[in-house]
């Protein structure tokens, strides 16, 4: 017998969904997965709040029948629009990145857009695929002064 179907929706970004953010970060598999270190707490709300207060990202929390279990970002990054994801691990595997993100992308039309990967992260890059974005190369890149990686880049064009 299968799982009901989820359902997923979208919504604006609250400083009260900043603590299960912050807790989608600090879990270890997750945060090896995205290749990023986690940040302490003051270092997120900063992060997070000078991304906020930026009037070009757009910014959506992902609910999944009522919980918050993650977020949608769109941002410029080296002069291209990028979209981000994050999901919660309970929430892996049952197809809520591809229903976020497909989602995520109807209300935000503006095309190109670029994505960067983690190459070790599969799952993320199959969710893109998915969505319609197509590889394009790779980049290293390092965060908060972490160790390079090497980054799958994709990008959705119209």
């Amino acid at each position: 017998m299968s799982e009901p179907a989820l359902h997923v929706e979208l919504r604006d970004v609250t400083e009260a969904d900043f603590q299960v953010f912050y807790q989608h970060q600090r879990d270890e598999q997750a945060y090896q997965m995205a290749g990023f270190k986690p940040r302490d707490w003051d270092a997120f709300i900063e992060h997070w709040s000078k991304n906020m207060s930026n009037p070009t990202n757009v910014h959506r929390s992902v609910l999944v029948d009522g919980l918050l279990a993650g977020n949608v970002i769109c941002f410029e990054h080296d002069g291209n629009r990028e979209v981000g994801y994050w999901i919660g691990r309970e929430f892996w595997g049952r197809g809520v990145a591809t229903a976020a993100l497909t989602l995520f992308l109807a209300e935000f039309p503006d095309r190109p857009l670029f994505a960067g990967v983690v190459a070790h992260n599969v799952g993320s890059i199959r969710v893109l695929e998915k969505c319609g974005f197509v590889r394009t190369g790779d980049r290293a890149f390092s965060t908060a002064g972490g160790p390079v990686a090497e980054d799958v880049l994709l990008r959705l064009d119209a």
